[in-house]
């Protein structure tokens, strides 16, 4: 009887190391939240308001720093980042909403309105 017992009591407990496994050593890139959500999220109320469907509604590009990107991000020392451009969200006094992503895909380098012809 005591078998039977600490036999249960061993296959609980190993099924539930096997089954916690995975959680532990869980990466951060599964958990990480999209480009598009993180950008949105470092957008103030006025901002967000701009855009009428969807943070989903937006153009994600992997850009070379050029430039006139350099000039803007003096600190940043890297080639390249993430352009994160919302769809529609240009007024007759601004341009498109743009968010630099580095590439950590977490830190917002900028921000801003870019006129849509520019940015094409």
């Amino acid at each position: 009887m005591k078998k039977i017992i600490f036999g249960v009591i061993g296959t609980g407990i190993f099924l539930l190391v096997v089954m916690l496994i995975p959680f532990l050593f869980d990466s951060k890139e599964t958990n990480q939240l999209p480009l598009e959500m993180i950008a949105f999220n470092s957008l103030t109320d006025e901002e967000q308001s701009l855009i009428p469907v969807s943070p989903k509604d937006s153009i994600i590009e992997e850009l070379e720093v050029n430039d006139k990107i350099r000039r803007m991000l003096r600190e940043y020392e890297k080639d390249t980042l993430y352009s994160i451009t919302f769809n529609n969200t240009e007024t007759d006094t601004t341009g498109l909403i743009v968010v630099y992503l580095s590439l950590d895909k977490e830190t917002v380098l900028w921000k801003g309105f870019v006129d849509s012809k520019e940015n094409k």
